[in-house]
């Protein structure tokens, strides 16, 4: 054997004889690499291999980057994994994944020294107008070689090399022959189905949710390859084939996500009929809805299963959580797509106060391969999916006062392993999409600016920055009008393309993209203060105007509005994944910036009331009302005497609303704009008046929504809310008409 035959040949035996993987990692010319790859693997007993190459050989199972969820949940031999064709870290975590124990990772890139200035394909996608992707800095790959470097497991052969870089130093200890038997069993006792302890018992806590009390849901958390999902499945097949449960609802961020739940399921009922979305075992059914459908139409299902919970947003699992008495959550701690860590932090407030009695269980001991893996280690550390932030007790102290923001170095920050893991590990905990593509955008985004706010060296705030726009006027018109869509403008391609404004583009945006505060210094006023610091740096480096867009909830409305940044876009459709809509807020820095603001924010407000009978029908009133109070001028009262006439006999008399609706619409676009009357109403009320006048809805929505009993009820919820408005907003002769009307109504 050559030494390309030798090292995989070892390698392979070594993490065979200890139930671990290896890593192999070629180094030269890409056609040397592709050669290489085939020699390693021809000298192995490995069968299931995936390339994941341009260059596979012919008749070799192959897969591009975009194509990586299509793995999810099945496993491989190995992996040939090709950085000459786009280092996407999405899919590299992804697919690595799913390597059993034995298996080989075999990564091909250039030489390890010229691996900082290669430009990778996947520059495309964090390439902005007018920039090109040789102008991407490589600061993910310097540090990719690093991580290389000081990991002993990851042996390295270079094109032209002598011995390899590194020996292997797998621990060895064979896999228990306890799995081993229970990795090939089948049938419906879920016990020999499940292939560790961890599995058996949160097989058995879905169960309980399904079998026991109500209101009990169970909560499991794991990282990659402990059987989570399976878990899932192994427990809806047992439900539905001995518990009597008829309906069973699974849901996730995409139906490839949730395809390991169906599997295991199907494995143990080989005589149900399975399609993508759903299975159907004799009368019993399994089937798929998105996150979004199940909140706004539910299914009647005895029993949800959300897995990959922490990609959905906290409102939305909210939602369900109400909606369904019965539910398991599953969530990949160390996720290629989100993390479980952030989602334990917010959602557990949720659970303790409408489920005090709910369950948590996390899954450590893996399923593909043994303990201490260390390709796991390797690929951890080298996407930062084990970042952290900063512990409570160091920053627990932080005030506005006392914490300081920088701008950061991003050639200082690549080199400072502390600083980067605790800022990554913050944007982990903040928001739920937060992936090993941020890792690289952070890191090497043409556009991107990163900052920090620290309190005694530790990172208790973060933001990134995008810089947008500054296009030239033949550009903004393409945009405009549709022909054209730049690459990284998210705004201002927005306010040109939705809102009409074609010299958008022309002006220079700063986009805050990402930005998070420790969760032990929240409500203190320090993500306030960051945004009042970015507004001032970005001023004063010549931006027009600052913004950001993001699912729109109530209490980030307000956080953007306690900065001064103010609606001006909202999505007319809710996001499949999120199941909120965008918002997009802004602030004027300069005065043709101000002045764009301005006209963005009137137009929006002019289109809002005739979009809330449309596409914006189903928006939460209490959002609907956020976003009427943000308006920038003075709402205008134009309701003549016989319009204040017919308001009136409706709300004091018993007048039918339908012969009214105009004058009534007029009214609560205008009192619910205005801060002063509509601070004079409850929440119901409030409610009544969005529903049913600008909403439009029928009765029998209303009083649902309400809940009350029917028309009649939702009837009076509307006349007692216009009664305010009208002793406050109409003048002395309208006040006392509606008085005297008022007691003729009494005797």
């Amino acid at each position: 054997m050559n030494e390309i035959e030798s090292t995989a040949h070892a390698l392979v035996a070594t993490a065979q004889a200890g139930n671990h993987r290896g890593a192999l990692l070629l180094a030269g010319e890409r056609r040397w690499c592709v050669q290489a790859a085939r020699m390693a693997l021809a000298v192995t007993s490995l069968e299931h291999v995936l390339w994941m190459t341009a260059d596979a050989p012919g008749g070799a199972w192959t897969m591009t980057a975009a194509q990586a969820h299509r793995v999810l949940g099945r496993e491989t031999d190995a992996i040939v994994f090709d950085a000459y064709s786009g280092f996407d870290l999405d899919a590299f975590g992804a697919v690595t994944g799913t390597i059993r124990g034995g298996g080989l990772l075999v990564l091909l890139t250039p030489s390890l020294e010229a691996l900082p200035d290669f430009c990778d394909p996947d520059y495309a996608r964090i390439t902005v107008t007018p920039h090109r992707p040789e102008e991407v800095s490589g600061r993910f790959l310097r540090r990719l070689v690093r991580v290389i470097a000081d990991d002993k497991n990851v042996v390295v052969i270079e094109q032209g090399g002598g011995t390899p870089a590194s020996s292997p130093e797998l621990g060895v200890g064979l896999r228990p022959a306890s799995q081993i038997a229970a990795s090939n069993a089948t049938g419906l006792d879920y016990q020999e189905a499940c292939r560790t302890a961890d599995q058996r018992q949160a097989v058995e806590a879905i169960i309980k949710v399904a079998t026991g009390h109500r209101r009990r849901p169970v909560v499991l958390t794991s990282d990659r390859g402990r059987g989570k999902s399976a878990a899932l499945g192994i427990a809806a097949a047992h439900l539905l084939s001995t518990a009597g449960i008829r309906r069973i609802a699974v849901t996730g961020p995409r139906l490839d996500a949730v395809a390991p739940v169906f599997e295991h399921a199907h494995r143990l009922l080989p005589g149900a009929h399975a399609s993508r979305a759903a299975l159907h075992f004799d009368e019993a059914r399994l089937e798929y809805a998105s996150p979004d459908a199940l909140a706004q139409a539910p299914r009647a299902a005895q029993l949800l299963l959300v897995d990959e919970a922490a990609t959905i947003p906290a409102p939305l699992l909210e939602r369900l959580l109400e909606r369904y008495s019965r539910i398991a959550f599953a969530t990949t701690v160390h996720g290629y797509e989100g993390t479980g860590r952030g989602f334990a932090v917010r959602f557990q407030k949720v659970l303790d106060q409408r489920t005090p009695d709910w369950k948590a269980l996390r899954l450590d001991t893996p399923i593909r391969w043994a303990p201490d893996d260390p390709l796991e280690r390797f690929v951890f550390r080298a996407l930062l999916l084990d970042a952290r932030a900063a512990g409570d007790e160091a920053v627990a102290p932080a005030r506005p006062d006392t914490a300081t923001v920088e701008h950061l170095d991003r050639d200082a920050l690549v080199a400072d392993e502390a600083t980067l893991a605790e800022l990554f590990g913050l944007l982990v905990l903040a928001h739920y999409r937060t992936r090993p593509y941020d890792l690289r955008l952070l890191l090497d985004g043409l556009n991107v600016s990163v900052y920090a706010m620290r309190y005694n060296g530790h990172v208790v705030a973060t933001a990134l920055v995008v810089d947008e726009g500054g296009l030239d006027t033949a550009t903004a018109r393409e945009i405009w009008s549709g022909r054209a869509r730049p690459h990284g403008h998210m705004i201002p391609e927005s306010l040109a393309a939705h809102a009409g404004l074609e010299a958008a583009p022309t002006l220079r945006c700063a986009r805050i993209m990402r930005i998070a505060v420790h969760p032990a210094t929240r409500g203190r006023g320090l993500g306030t203060r960051l945004v009042e610091t970015l507004v001032e740096r970005t001023q004063a480096a010549g931006a027009d105007y600052i913004g950001s867009s993001f699912g729109a909830t109530d209490a980030l409305l307000r956080f953007w509005a306690r900065a001064q940044l103010w609606p001006v876009h909202l999505s007319v459709t809710r996001g499949a994944t999120s199941g909120v809509h965008s918002a997009m807020v802004l602030r004027g820095l300069s005065e043709r910036g101000r002045a764009l603001v301005d006209v963005a924010r009137r137009r929006f407000h002019e289109q809002l009331p005739h979009q809330l009978s449309d596409p914006l029908r189903e928006l939460e009133p209490h959002l609907a009302m956020r976003l009427l109070r943000a308006s920038a001028e003075a709402p205008v009262l134009s309701l003549d005497a016989q319009d204040w006439g017919d308001v009136i006999v409706f709300a004091f008399g018993r007048r039918a609303y339908e012969v009214c609706v105009a004058p009534i619409w007029k009214l609560a676009c205008a009192a619910l704009a205005d801060p002063h009357p509509a601070a004079r109403l409850t929440q119901t009320e409030q409610a009544a008046l969005v529903l049913k006048v600008l909403q439009k809805r029928n009765w029998q929505a209303v009083a649902a929504a309400l809940g009350l009993s029917g028309r009649a009820a939702a009837q009076d919820a509307l006349r007692k809310a216009l009664r305010p408005l009208v002793l406050h907003c109409g003048d002395q002769t309208v006040r006392e008409a509606a008085e005297r009307l008022s007691d003729l109504w009494k005797r």
